[in-house]
């Protein structure tokens, strides 16, 4: 009998409605621009915590990305698991956590702005800090660096909590607790 509970249970009980995980790409590390991307995200009434910086390994970027590895014939002039491998594996990321009311995760989508940051309306973090463009990216035959990617919606931030943080962080998924207030009983 196997110990390893089903999938999705490790964190059973987790409202992720509420949560979303923050992914700052390599081009947002190596740009400096990570403090400014999540302080724009905290600023937006939304709890930013369990920032984590790391070495991307190359199995996180194709789980991270699955969607554009089983759409790949979408892009029949880029090879995805290469161009996934040369923005992400082995480069440094951060990934941090956000808490918010629920609809959080289309809220941080619309600070973000469009994929494409030449798109991107001007106060979004992508139009604001990107430099990059669509255009460039099919020049080159590669992805497209817009700094950051938040959870599209709560099964997303669950798999991405799991593809980034790992069960093991599980309690980075509890809130600290607001002090205690006296009551006037107690006064």
């Amino acid at each position: 009998m196997s110990r390893k509970p089903p999938s999705g249970t490790v964190v059973e009980g987790v409202d992720f409605d509420r949560w979303a995980v923050i992914l700052c790409k390599p081009d947002a590390v190596e740009g400096g621009l990570v403090d400014a991307v999540l302080d724009r995200i905290g600023a937006a009434q939304v709890t930013v915590s369990g920032r984590l910086d790391l070495t991307v390994q190359a199995w996180q970027a194709h789980v991270h990305y699955w969607d554009l590895l089983v759409d790949a014939d979408w892009f029949p002039d880029r090879d995805i698991p290469t161009c996934l491998d040369a923005e992400y594996a082995d480069r440094p990321a951060t990934v941090a956590l956000a808490h918010g009311e629920p609809g959080v995760h289309h809220r941080l989508r619309q600070l973000l702005g469009h994929f494409d940051p030449t798109r991107a309306a001007a106060g979004t973090i992508r139009g604001d800090l990107g430099d990059d463009s669509l255009a460039a990216a099919l020049a080159e035959r590669r992805l497209v660096r817009n700094l950051v990617h938040t959870s599209d919606d709560p099964d997303s931030a669950r798999r991405d909590f799991g593809t980034w943080y790992g069960a093991r962080r599980r309690a980075l998924l509890s809130l600290p607790s607001a002090p205690r207030q006296r009551t006037s009983a107690e006064n």
